[in-house]
């Protein structure tokens, strides 16, 4: 029990990102154990895997509508899962350095839905890919969008690539580009679904730049369904003194004058990039992120 304890502790301290990749983890980790499982019982593992791996063909969204989601949590091989999780811890920290966890996972998700969608008008649409219906898997999707998102809004911060800095803006510029030029010669899907998920980042990160945050319905849609699956505690009757709802004066001018300066945070990173910033604006930064 203290082991488990100690995971889940572990856990806890993990930032967004590195706790998707753990849940990415024993998504590939569990299925070795369940083929084992039905191949003793004689069942077919493609007969369970299919339920979650998302096909081309439209009318199969719906039966198994879930599989827009399901199939990020899914990999065809060690390496295919370890590139991805690689470049999501990466681009991860990128993120999390300015924006708080609800924002990461409105990206990655919504990455992974404009993926999928992309991927089947995709094999609907073009000519090329007539009478052919693959499936996809994996989580690149998601892990462009949260990419793109940062390059788009903080194109001149810099980040070591081998043995020089690079902007993020060409780091991001090569990935599409790398996609695009790949589709003819295999996993035309998959890169197809790149690019829908860097499209849906450059979109995100452009509009709340403006401040308008287009994450905010899709966040509040998972909320309420998760909210389905939740215990309502037993209700009962408490007298208590009324306390004032309102904040103090001093409360809200405070959290304005923290909101403003880290506003002139975020400015100064967009044009000059992360490492220009101060120690004393970095922790400042920190522990805003840490409150939200």
């Amino acid at each position: 029990m203290q082991f488990w304890d100690q995971l889940n502790a572990r856990y806890r301290q993990f930032n967004s990102a590195e706790k998707l990749i753990v849940v990415n983890l024993i998504c590939f980790i569990l299925p070795l154990f369940l083929r084992t499982f039905l191949f003793l019982f004689n069942i077919p593992f493609e007969d369970f895997l299919q339920w979650f791996e998302l096909s081309a063909g439209i009318s199969d969204l719906l039966w198994k509508p879930w599989s827009l989601i399901t199939y990020s949590f899914l990999h065809s091989g060690f390496f295919h899962l370890f590139w991805n999780m690689l470049l999501l811890y990466y681009a991860g920290r990128l993120f999390l350095n300015l924006f708080p966890a609800t924002t990461f996972y409105n990206v990655y998700f919504l990455g992974v839905l404009a993926g999928a969608l992309i991927f089947i008008l995709s094999y609907a649409i073009f000519p090329a890919f007539k009478g052919v219906s693959p499936v996809m898997v994996g989580a690149s999707a998601g892990v462009m969008a949260v990419l793109i998102f940062s390059a788009t809004y903080t194109p001149d911060q810099e980040v070591r690539v081998f043995f020089f800095n690079l902007k993020l803006r060409y780091l991001g510029m090569a990935f599409v580009l790398l996609d695009v030029i790949q589709i003819p010669y295999g996993n035309a899907g998959g890169h197809l679904a790149h690019i829908g998920g860097a499209a849906l980042g450059f979109f995100y990160a452009r509009k709340l730049g403006e401040g308008v945050d287009i994450g905010v319905p899709f966040e509040n849609l998972m909320r309420r369904m998760l909210s389905l699956f939740k215990t309502q505690p037993t209700l009962r009757t408490v007298h208590k003194a009324q306390k004032s709802k309102t904040p103090p004066a001093s409360s809200i001018k405070n959290k304005s004058e923290r909101q403003k300066r880290i506003d002139l945070i975020l400015d100064k990173i967009s044009k000059s990039g992360y490492d220009s910033l101060s120690q004393q604006e970095k922790d400042e930064l920190f522990h805003a992120g840490k409150e939200d």
